[in-house]
């Protein structure tokens, strides 16, 4: 049944508030990065847009910009650390390495496990299946502990070897993403029908030719929007980059070395938080209809 006209302008309406509370805390963040610290800590009134914008917050996060440059009132915070306490360059480069590393391996490791799950029958498939979802129900804190452990003994924390510290914090992101990435690759998988794989093998085409030729090109959008999902999880994961590293600092371990014994540096969280907020804007925006289509299919029966 259609709905009336009112109806549809009262869902409208009702889709723009939900929106916007939804946005709002990100609007603010937005907001606060380039106020100055006397807009930020303006006891008297909610300061909105009373204030001369400043992009020091920026500058210093960023770029390596001095604080010692530019007076307080400008917009710095109330720390007394130097300004390489609060450069994040080499934050954002680490997480980078990080979370583009965690996504190939989890994605190269995916995309097999989810085709043999899709395509062939084994014994124990349904459980098996029930496994790997179970394993994303787990939370990281239940297993720190002993991981720390393991990490150590196994030389694979950053203190004894950069590189390995890398590698270690890899292979856990790809492990923590390897549940989601299995199933939404599989969803997409279930799409294209089992006759496009008996056709290119009639036609001559072998198992491994079938996949990478024919089946893979066609989930390709499912391979970008799985891939996002980890990258985002990745980029974003804090207490295991906290408790596995010391030298390296990914952007979320970074921010929470801004909360200093002489108060919150609120200027410099917010700037890089928003900073770190928009490679997930931009790549859920480019995969949006693939991602949404994926976490929803199956929700219909047909």
């Amino acid at each position: 049944m259609e709905m009336s006209r009112p109806l549809k302008i009262l869902r409208d309406i009702t889709a723009v508030f939900v929106t916007a509370l939804f946005m709002f805390p990100i609007f603010w963040w937005a907001l606060t990065s380039i106020k100055p610290i006397s807009a930020v800590f303006d006891k008297d009134r909610v300061n909105f847009f009373d204030f001369t914008p400043t992009f020091i917050n920026y500058g210093v996060t960023l770029f390596g910009q001095s604080r010692s440059q530019i007076a307080i009132d400008e917009g710095l915070g109330m720390g007394v650390a130097g300004a390489e306490a609060y450069d994040s360059r080499m934050s954002i480069l680490e997480s980078i390495i990080v979370s583009i590393g965690a996504t190939t391996v989890t994605m190269s490791v995916a995309v097999f496990a989810a085709y043999a799950i899709s395509r062939m029958t084994f014994r124990g498939r349904g459980a098996y299946l029930n496994w790997v979802l179970g394993q994303r129900f787990m939370p990281p804190i239940a297993i720190l502990i002993p991981l720390v452990s393991i990490y150590k003994v196994a030389g694979m924390r950053d203190t004894d070897n950069l590189y390995m510290g890398y590698l270690g914090l890899m292979m856990i992101y790809a492990l923590m993403n390897l549940p989601i990435a299995v199933l939404l690759m599989k969803s997409f998988l279930d799409d294209v029908p089992k006759d496009v794989d008996e056709a290119a093998m009639i036609d001559g085409a072998t198992r491994w030719q079938t996949f990478c030729k024919v089946v893979l090109p066609m989930v390709k959008g499912g391979v970008a929007a799985s891939a996002v999902l980890c990258f985002i999880f990745s980029w974003t994961e804090f207490l295991l980059s906290l408790f596995l590293t010391t030298d390296i600092r990914t952007v979320p371990v970074k921010i929470q070395t801004f909360v200093t014994s002489t108060g919150n540096e609120w200027g410099f969280i917010a700037a890089l938080g928003t900073t770190a907020i928009i490679p997930s804007f931009v790549f859920i925006l480019l995969v949006q209809k693939h991602l949404v289509r994926g976490l929803t299919l199956g929700s219909l029966k047909e």
